[in-house]
């Protein structure tokens, strides 16, 4: 397709060649009709397949985005457990988006059409050997231009993308500890750092953007001042009758459409390099995170609980947090483990639960050992309650299901009387359709002024009661 659009962009020139060579000597009114008839035609078509072209972009960015956009929530989500993400923690999502931004727009066009230059300067040599020199000459020194538009670059625009993730990371960080920092009068302090943070940010896109900026504007005077030297070189070889009048015409066109994906290429190079950098992170990112292999479904266990010798560190690190942890309980059974704080409970749950990989030992439900769990499967069977409850954006009844889509009201009104709530979530304005805003609030209705959510006290964390928990035990993380 890129062939045929490039052999079509032709038109234009060989139809004022054809003008000034034939209609005008000739003075042929059919003749004129004629060429403008074909003419129109090829640019018609011309346009169709343009936009066609470009709508084919349009969708496999799409389609990637569709392709990638579940690998990318798993990396998301599995990222902070197996190390610590620095900066903004949504930059994989953020790094597709760019991606697809890209194919979706014209800058691809332009590196599709660059590898037909040659074609155009052929052709140019075709009118007369000192045109396509011109041209020639022309075209190496755009493409200098791209080339050292790449160089220049390619250091602000990866430090752009540094400086956004340290920003919005940043950002985040207070948003999500509001609290502390308005309690604890941290809001200029926190307010001067995201300044100083989104200060360097400015600066390394403001550098970025005038390096850009400033090779495009040179690549644009210099096609204007090829376009123009072209003509005149025309205008001599007309002279000195060594071509016709049509050529000054159609040369300069011709040398025009050769240099314009070069030109175009250079204006777009800031999106290309952006766009390259964000798919080499992502690639990264999916090496780093394989897609697991779901095992074989095993029953539910229901017989016992055995940790072997485990011991566990925080994701990213060697330093152990738990050590050589044994014990073995039956269906039944309960275990309550009590310390000081940072003694190490809150890290038993999670190498438990497999939130953490365990460094040493095993833990096993029913002999298998958490390796061998689909952890959504395993996900129905046990009870993890966290140090900070948080809700999710959905119904009282979503939240309460895991957002299982087949969930049983029977059994989530189940679970809701088993934690003691079901009253209490009657009481709520549409009961379990009571919708959950982001992060679990949301804001008062408008007939209720004093309408509230409830404190998360230890009687309404119901949230977290999972439709079917293991009767081995229930592990709580939170702080004793």
């Amino acid at each position: 397709m890129t062939a045929m659009i490039n052999v079509l962009y032709l038109t234009g020139s060989f139809f004022m060649l054809e003008i000034y060579d034939r209609v005008i000597p000739s003075r042929s009114v059919p003749t004129l009709v004629g060429l403008s008839i074909l003419a129109l035609a090829l640019y018609t078509f011309q346009g169709v397949l343009d936009l066609v072209r470009t709508r084919m972009l349009v969708r496999i960015g799409t389609y990637l985005d569709g392709a990638l956009g579940g690998r990318i929530f798993d990396v998301l989500v599995r990222l902070p457990l197996k190390t610590r993400p620095s900066g903004d923690g949504l930059q994989p999502s953020r790094g597709l988006d760019q991606v697809r931004s890209f194919l979706s727009s014209v800058g691809p066009t332009a590196l599709f059409d660059l590898p037909w230059m040659p074609l155009y300067v052929g052709i140019c040599f075709l009118f007369h050997p000192w045109i396509g020199v011109a041209a020639l000459v022309g075209a190496l020194l755009l493409v200098s231009l791209t080339l050292l538009t790449h160089v220049f670059t390619r250091g602000p625009a990866k430090a752009t993308v540094e400086h956004a993730s340290a920003r919005n990371g940043l950002a985040e960080a207070s948003r999500r500890n509001a609290e502390v920092v308005q309690a604890l009068g941290m809001t200029q302090r926190m307010a001067a750092g995201w300044s100083e943070a989104n200060a360097r940010y400015q600066a390394s896109q403001q550098r970025a953007a005038d390096i850009a900026g400033g090779f495009g504007a040179l690549s644009k005077v210099l096609r204007m001042v090829l376009q123009s030297a072209v003509l005149a070189l025309g205008a001599y070889l007309v002279i000195q009758q060594q071509a016709t009048a049509g050529v000054i015409i159609a040369s300069s066109i011709l040398t025009a459409r050769a240099l314009a994906p070069v030109e175009l290429a250079i204006a777009h190079w800031k999106g290309f390099i952006g766009s390259r950098q964000s798919w080499r992170r992502l690639a990264h990112l999916l090496d780093l995170l394989p897609q697991a292999n779901t095992p074989m479904p095993l029953p539910r266990p229901s017989a016992s609980l055995a940790v072997e010798s485990v011991s566990a560190a925080p994701p990213s690190t060697q330093k152990l947090v738990v050590q050589d942890v044994s014990f073995a309980l039956k269906a039944g059974s309960g275990l309550g483990v009590i310390g000081p704080s940072a003694s190490g409970k809150s890290s038993l749950a999670r190498a438990l639960v497999g939130v953490w990989s365990t460094l040493r030992g095993k833990v096993r439900l029913d002999g298998a050992a958490l390796t061998q769990w689909d952890l959504e499967q395993l996900g129905r069977h046990i009870g993890y309650l966290l140090q900070d409850v948080e809700l999710f954006a959905g119904t009282v009844a979503q939240n309460i299901a895991r957002f299982d889509p087949d969930a049983d009201a029977d059994r989530i009104i189940a679970a809701a009387k088993a934690a003691g709530v079901h009253d209490l979530i009657l009481r709520l304005p549409e009961g379990y359709e009571t919708q959950i805003g982001r992060a679990g609030r949301r804001s008062l209705p408008a007939n209720a002024s004093a309408w509230h959510w409830p404190a998360p006290s230890t009687a309404t964390r119901f949230w977290w009661c999972w439709m079917s928990p293991t009767p081995i035990s229930m592990l709580r993380a939170n702080r004793p």
